[in-house]
Order: structure tokens, then C-alpha cells, then sequence
């Protein structure tokens, strides 16, 4: 007998979802995606955020529809979406950066520095700037997390006051007007094509780009096996310290475009700019499906979850929903995300299991 015809345990009973966890073969790739996509948590989230839009439109239809209504929802989460990528790639690795707010608010005030002393400056070259020194305070976090051996949790709270008491020392009581910016620059914050406001498209960018590469590059995949399991990493001779400063610097390379853009959007920056934002873009990883132990989601989700916080923060207001009620239902999001994460882990687990004791 060949190997061909050895016996296969039947699938004929099994519900699809369990089929495409035992054996993904056995459907036709248009069932597998379809199915695929009704399983994922994008999916869920995305249905939370149409109910939100949809409830807050009926009670205010000016909230999609009026002159600014739809623009606006498509425009506020653009900062919070470049931070909650960079974040969930960070998480994937079972790690997380909490300095990512003051390095925008680095980057934010070196933009308008830069347009003040050099006011010929190209907007590119401000903007690579930004990026290089974004880049260059994750590759700090990195390097100490990676070859340190020190919690990421302990080395990026302290680099958030240390980053932050720099850009206190650097700022003072100095502000940034957008009088001090040039006008192409501001357009940034202000243009659309064809509706669409430009910042965003420049966000979607690059959440496509790197969720390209989180799903196609070897790179991308060795992020979520570090995350799965560290230890078996390390044993299987994978990159590990490689990949997480990859993952710091990519998540301080965008937290330094996200201050540029912020100075583009709202034309003044002050030494409290970002302050409080690296909370919030981990709450939109975890609430978009990343999960807080590393090694699953997506940053499709992520953004999702940054459009989610944005839209239920001007959503709920409208409703007459007080600041308190508004707090609470944010923290639910988030402990509603991780109690759901862990039940469906062990879910899987324990069919996985089940799989091998029938095979």
C-alpha cells in the first residue's frame, strides 16, 4: 500500500470550521476564505463599529452625513492607526511599547523646529527626518528589550518619562503655531482626493504595507512564532533578538510619522502632545483582535480597533452618554477583547486535541 492510500480519518461530519482547522485541504479555497472571514474577530469588530456608526447616525444624522460628518470619521483615527499598527506588531511578539506617545510628541515638535529654522526644508525631508528619529528611539527600546533581557513593559515606561522629560527640556514653555508651518505642509492635514482626506490614505499605506508583509514575508511570519512561543524560537534558531528590534524600530519609526502628521493636522504642538496615546493604542490592538500573549491578530484588526475607539469617543457624546459612562465602555471593550482571546485559545486548543485523538 502507498503512502496514497493510506486511510484518512472521514471529515464528511465535521462542521466547517472544524474541517478548516484540521484540514484546510479538503475545502475549495472559495469556501476556506469565506469561512475563514466569518471566523475572524476582524469581522466581529467591524460589525461593533457599523452598529456604532449606525445607532449614533439615527440619533444624529449629522454625525455621517453632515458637511463634515464623513470626512471626519475617516480623518480623526489616521494617528491613532499608524501608532496601533506599529503597537500590534510589537504585541505580536508578546512585548509592547509604552513610549510610543512621547516619541510622537518628539517628532511632532522637531517638525515644527525644523520648518522654523529652515523654512526651504522639502516636506520629505522633514517627514524622513521624523521617521529616522522615530526609528532610532525604538532601535533604544529594542536593543534593551532584545539584548538586555529586560521586560519591555519596565524598559518603555521608563523611556516614556525619559523621552518625555527630553521633550519638556527641549520645548519649555515654547509652542508651535501653525503661522510657523508652511501651507503645503498643512495641506497634508487638510487636502483630500476624491473624498478621501489625505492623511488617511497615507495611513492606509502604510497599514497595507505592513500587513503585506506580516502575512507574505518569512520576516513577518518568524514575528507570530516568536510570539507563540519564545523559548521554542530561540530552539528552532529563528532571529529572535533580530525581529524584536525590528519590531521596536518599526513601531518607532511610525510613532515618529504619526508626530509629523499630527503637526500637520492640527497646526500646534505643545509639550503635552501625545500624552496618554500609547494607552490608547494598545487598547485598539487588543480591542481589533491582537492578542495581549503575542503570537496572533492582525493589523487589519488593529486599525479597526483604532477606528472603533475614535468613533465611540465622538459617538457617544452625541448619544448624551456622560464622560464617565464613555471611560467604562472603552474598558469593557478592552476586558470584553482579552476574556474573549482567552476563550477562544483554549478553544482552539482543546480542538486541536480532539483532532489528534481521532487521528
Amino acid at each position: 500500500m502507498s503512502h496514497t492510500d493510506v486511510e484518512r480519518p472521514e471529515t464528511a461530519d465535521v462542521p466547517a470550521s472544524e474541517a478548516l482547522l484540521v484540514e484546510p485541504s479538503r475545502l475549495s479555497p472559495t469556501r476556506r476564505a469565506v469561512t475563514t472571514v466569518l471566523r475572524s474577530r476582524e469581522l466581529s469588530i467591524f460589525l461593533v463599529l457599523v452598529a456604532v456608526v449606525v445607532l449614533a447616525t439615527s440619533k444624529n444624522n449629522g454625525f455621517l452625513f453632515s458637511a463634515d460628518g464623513w470626512r471626519n470619521f475617516l480623518l480623526n483615527p489616521s494617528i491613532l492607526l499608524l501608532l496601533a499598527v506599529g503597537q500590534a506588531v510589537v504585541i505580536i511578539t508578546r512585548n509592547v511599547d509604552l513610549s510610543v506617545g512621547s516619541v510622537m510628541a518628539l517628532t511632532a515638535y522637531l517638525t515644527g523646529r525644523l520648518f522654523i529654522e529652515q523654512p526651504n526644508l522639502p516636506i520629505v525631508a522633514v517627514l524622513a527626518a521624523c521617521l529616522l528619529l522615530g526609528a532610532v528611539l525604538g532601535l533604544v527600546n529594542g536593543a534593551l528589550v532584545a539584548y538586555g533581557g529586560v521586560p519591555a513593559l519596565v524598559i518603555t515606561l521608563g523611556t516614556l518619562y525619559i523621552y518625555r522629560g527630553i521633550m519638556l527640556t527641549w520645548a519649555g514653555s515654547d509652542r508651535i503655531n501653525a503661522g510657523d508651518l508652511p501651507r503645503e505642509f498643512l495641506q497634508l492635514g487638510t487636502r483630500s482626493v476624491l473624498g478621501v482626506p489625505l492623511l488617511t490614505i497615507l495611513a492606509l499605506v502604510v497599514l497595507a504595507a505592513v500587513g503585506y508583509y506580516l502575512h507574505t514575508a518569512r520576516g513577518g511570519r518568524e514575528l507570530y512564532a516568536i510570539g507563540s512561543d519564545p523559548d521554542a524560537a530561540v530552539l528552532y534558531g529563528l532571529p529572535v533578538r533580530r525581529r524584536l528590534l525590528a519590531a521596536f524600530v518599526l513601531s518607532g519609526a511610525l510613532a515618529g510619522l504619526a508626530g509629523a502628521l499630527y503637526t500637520a493636522r492640527y497646526g500646534t504642538v505643545s509639550s503635552s502632545v501625545g500624552s496618554g496615546i500609547e494607552l490608547q493604542a494598545v487598547a485598539a490592538a487588543v480591542i481589533g483582535g491582537i492578542a495581549i500573549f503575542g503570537g496572533s491578530g492582525t493589523v487589519w484588526g488593529a486599525a479597526i480597533g483604532a477606528f472603533l475607539l475614535v468613533t465611540i469617543n465622538r459617538a457617544l457624546p452625541s448619544l448624551g452618554i456622560e464622560d464617565f459612562w464613555q471611560r467604562a465602555v472603552v474598558g469593557a471593550l478592552i476586558l470584553g477583547a482579552i476574556v474573549l482571546d482567552r476563550v477562544l485559545a483554549r478553544r482552539q486548543a482543546r480542538k486541536l486535541a480532539e483532532s489528534r485523538d481521532h487521528s
